[in-house]
């Protein structure tokens, strides 16, 4: 019987550890074993089941990063780069025959220039803590994913996250004017300007935004930032059905008020917060519409919103500081997973006045499938995070979900394209999307993909198997 791949690699891993452990010492290398086991995962596949890691590099400057790819691509070794891994489509996920590249230790801000309102960051900075920084010049970077506390801005790089502020600031994609790249062969490139405007050449800034790291390693990137806002204000609107509060969107959208943030969360998901976090929030309605206002003329944004939601049926209410604060964490991290259901979350995005219609579908889809499914959305953009959830049986594998989950997260996917979206608006497709991908992108645009893809890393060394 042939040996498998992962035996065949074994040799391969060992000589490019001794490589690197003999030639750059400086670079801490950890070979595979049961210690590197969490550098296997990221957040959307920490259900599997894996026994040893992979090795994992551990660079801690740019010039380190090309040391060690250059060392991969000798070696013929695949190199998956890492950011914090809170990432929710299986892009870092990695096997015994790869090496992990992780960027946990490029966490320098570099500089912060107010006049210029850039920042330039390494990639394992922590989001929040770029904004710590920023904070006591009077700015604050844009781009809101739910795990800013977590996630690295290397890593929101590689998927384009997006999250909450996004309706007012966009994706990351607009807060990117440069970067640093190494490539498959461990060259390192500047692209993009730190200027605002620049249309020379083709824009590769945006082609490696959102490429989970296929096409090159990002080492250091300027962003832009912006003034704090001079005022925040939190205002809900419970609605006495999802149906009536999902309709109540486009009420939003009528008003001359652009929110900073607009969230929905249905009424399956309020359940799951009241019951994760202990809270009453089903108390107050059935679903609900949290919006965040910022800037100048704060009274009269509120105001006119205020009346737009009641008149469309809602329960409105200005909540206080310290509430807003409560009920943004919870949109945040209040929801749970019972331990007992299989679990697999969704992506998908729609023209924001389509929104109804998804809500809708969703009742008819659970009962096709047998399956629970609730969901929250950046409504301001809309962009929607479906669960699907079954009660795992006795005797069923909690790591390997019913295939009714994926069948029905297809049937949403479906759903969203047929309504003019698409089946990831932020998370990225890595390695857990690619049959969805194959649903939106035509055979011939997955050509120019690989083209790409062939031109920059002809090996196909960078993060194989994710992203289309």
């Amino acid at each position: 019987m042939p040996a498998s791949p992962l035996v065949d690699a074994a040799p391969r891993i060992d000589a490019l550890v001794d490589a690197l452990a003999g030639s750059h010492p400086e670079i801490e290398v950890r070979r595979p074993g049961a210690e590197t086991a969490a550098y296997a995962l990221d957040a959307g596949t920490r259900r599997e089941i894996v026994g040893a890691g992979p090795a994992v590099a551990f660079p801690a400057d740019a010039q380190q990063v090309q040391r060690v790819v250059r060392a991969a691509a000798a070696a013929g070794v695949a190199v998956v780069p890492r950011g914090a891994g809170s990432g929710l489509s299986g892009g870092a996920r990695a096997d015994a025959a790869q090496l992990v590249l992780s960027t946990e230790r490029l966490t320098r801000v570099i500089e912060v220039s107010p006049g210029d309102e850039v920042a330039v960051v390494e990639p394992g900075v922590v989001n929040a803590d770029l904004n710590a920084v920023l904070a006591p010049h009077g700015l604050f970077y844009a781009p809101d994913p739910a795990s800013y506390a977590i996630s690295s801005i290397g890593g929101n790089i590689a998927t384009n996250a997006g999250g909450l502020r996004c309706a007012k600031y966009g994706v990351t994609r607009e807060s990117v004017l440069a970067l640093d790249v190494v490539l498959a062969d461990g060259s390192l490139v500047s692209v993009g300007h730190r200027s605002i405007k620049g249309v020379t050449g083709y824009d590769l800034v945006s082609l490696l935004v959102g490429s989970e790291g296929t096409l090159g390693i990002v080492v250091a990137a300027t962003v832009r930032v912006r003034p704090l806002p001079v005022a925040r204000r939190t205002v809900t609107a419970f609605f006495p059905s999802t149906a009536e509060g999902a309709e109540a969107l486009g009420a939003i959208t009528r008003t001359r008020v652009r929110p900073s943030v607009v969230e929905f969360l249905d009424e399956p998901s309020l359940d799951s917060i009241d019951r994760h976090s202990g809270t009453s929030l089903r108390a107050r309605g059935a679903s609900l519409v949290l919006v965040e206002l910022d800037g100048f003329g704060i009274d009269e944004q509120t105001a006119e919103l205020s009346e737009a939601l009641i008149a469309a049926g809602g329960a409105v209410r200005t909540e206080s500081d310290a509430d807003g604060a409560v009920l943004w964490e919870l949109r945040r991290s209040g929801r749970g997973i019972d331990e007992g259901e299989w679990f697999l979350g969704g992506d998908v995005a729609v023209p924001k006045s389509r929104l109804p219609e998804v809500y809708a579908a969703f009742a008819g889809i659970a009962r096709r499938h047998d399956v629970r499914i609730a969901a929250v959305a950046h409504a301001g953009d809309g962009n929607l995070h479906p669960s699907v959830t079954r009660t795992i049986p006795e005797g069923g594998d909690p790591a390997h979900p019913d295939p009714a989950l994926h069948e029905a997260l297809e049937d949403i996917a479906r759903l969203a394209l047929s309504l003019g979206g698409t089946v990831t608006g932020e998370h990225g497709i890595g390695s857990v999307k690619r049959e969805l991908a194959a649903l939106e992108l035509s055979d011939r645009v997955i050509d120019a993909h690989r083209a790409v893809k062939d031109a920059l890393d002809p090996q196909g060394l960078l993060n194989p198997g994710k992203a289309y």
